[in-house]
C-alpha cells in the first residue's frame, strides 16, 4: 500500500516505522509526513507523543466524516540532522461530507531529547 503522505513510497517503508515506534524521524519533514499519516489513521497516541508537551492538547478530536486526500510539502527550512528547530510548509487536502477543503500551514518543530516534536502551526 502506498503511504498516506504521498511520498511515492510504500507505507511500510515510509511512515509506518515511525508511527509504530521502530524508528525516530531524522528530520522535521519526516515527522510532518508521519503525523499526516497518523491523522489519516486517527492514531492519537502517536500524534500526542510527537506533539511538544507545552502545546499538546489533552485529546485530539477526530471528525469521523473527514477523509484526508493528500499532502504536498511546499518547503522545509532547517529541521535537518544537527538542527534544533525546523519549519515545514505544507498543504493537506481533505473532504467532509463530500466538500473539499485545503489546510495550508507553516508548522514549527523542535528537537528535544533526540526526537523532533511539533510545537505549533500558522495557517496560511
Amino acid at each position: 500500500m502506498n503511504c498516506y503522505c504521498k511520498s511515492d513510497l510504500l507505507f511500510a517503508n515510509c511512515c509506518q516505522p515511525f508511527i509504530e515506534g521502530r524508528q525516530v524521524a531524522a528530520t522535521a519533514e519526516q515527522l510532518m509526513r508521519s503525523r499526516y499519516s497518523a491523522f489519516c489513521l486517527h492514531n492519537e497516541p502517536y500524534l500526542k507523543l510527537t506533539w511538544h508537551p507545552t502545546t499538546r492538547p489533552e485529546a485530539i478530536d477526530f471528525d469521523e466524516q473527514q477523509h484526508w486526500l493528500g499532502l504536498k510539502i511546499i518547503s522545509s527550512h532547517d529541521g535537518g540532522v544537527g538542527d534544533s528547530v525546523g519549519q515545514v510548509e505544507f498543504v493537506a487536502r481533505y473532504k467532509i461530507h463530500g466538500r473539499a477543503y485545503r489546510l495550508h500551514e507553516n508548522s514549527d518543530f523542535v528537537m528535544q531529547n533526540g526526537s523532533w516534536q511539533y510545537t505549533q502551526g500558522t495557517l496560511l
